[in-house]
């Protein structure tokens, strides 16, 4: 039986990467900032209940990562695999506690900073894995990262790529300083899910009319996040392009230099 942390697992793609891992035997952690979310989850698995816990946690802030990591430590000294599904969209100029604008803080620092804090439960496990989620985003776009991490008056038009390449980043430096663990990053595709909440109201309006031509079913967006937790035939570091096609995989093969300036920012940011 495996141990597999799921962040983002109250709702949509993380809730049902967390209903597989359970229906194949193993033991979920659900972390989501909705308690009554949590708690509707935990209520759905049925008898499997007992092989899940949920935690409610702010991951959108450094003070909220590191509360995180403490729960989940206390309970847990060993993890086979994090899978990284939490996500906000929003267009608008806010700031977090730590002056971070929340689609950074949340679509990727969270990510680094969380994952750094869990290493050591982590490391008891061999071939263990960090697997986070973006939209479709190839290694081999051209991003441009003078603006972070500050991201002053935050464009999304001009800042997501940015953010979202910078996991890739970090599955790069993950496959180089921990040579027993597995990193890779999956395109969520379009699924439907509660990451449209921050969204403008034609664009929740637009998904409502359109979304059953266009959206994937959540059921496929969560394939290769799963099986990439559970998978042990794939080399670290490894991007899936394409949802439901966990056979698609591209390797992760980025500038060292710019790798290692991104880490160095991350681990100022968060002192890990």
């Amino acid at each position: 039986m495996r141990t597999i942390l799921v962040s983002g697992g109250n709702s949509g793609i993380g809730l049902r990467a967390a209903r597989e891992f359970l229906a194949r035997g193993h033991r979920v952690v659900l972390l989501g900032r909705d308690r009554r979310k949590g708690e509707e989850a935990l209520a759905s698995f049925g008898d499997a209940a007992d092989r899940a816990s949920f935690h409610s946690v702010e991951l959108s802030t450094h003070d909220g990562v590191r509360d995180a990591a403490r729960r989940v430590l206390a309970e847990h000294d060993r993890l086979d695999a994090l899978l990284h599904s939490t996500g906000v969209l929003t267009f608008k100029e806010l700031r977090t506690a730590d002056g971070l604008h929340p689609f950074f803080s949340v679509n990727y620092l969270s990510r680094y900073h969380l994952t750094q804090l869990l290493l050591p439960a982590l490391r008891r496990t061999e071939h263990a894995r960090v697997v986070m989620m973006t939209a479709s985003i190839p290694p081999s776009t051209p991003a441009e990262f003078e603006r972070f991490p500050a991201f002053e008056q935050f464009s999304f038009r001009h800042d997501r790529e940015a953010v979202q390449l910078a996991n890739h980043h970090y599955a790069a430096h993950l496959t180089r300083a921990e040579p027993g663990l597995r990193a890779g990053v999956v395109n969520a595709g379009a699924a439907k899910t509660d990451i449209l909440r921050m969204s403008p109201w034609y664009m929740r309006a637009m998904a409502k009319a359109v979304g059953p031509l266009f959206f994937d079913s959540v059921e496929k967006s969560a394939h290769n996040v799963v099986e990439a937790c559970l998978r042990e035939d794939w080399p670290s570091a490894m991007y899936w392009p394409k949802p439901g096609d966990f056979e698609q995989r591209l390797p992760i093969d980025l500038d060292k230099s710019t790798t290692r300036r991104l880490m160095d920012v991350s681990r100022d940011l968060t002192a890990v």
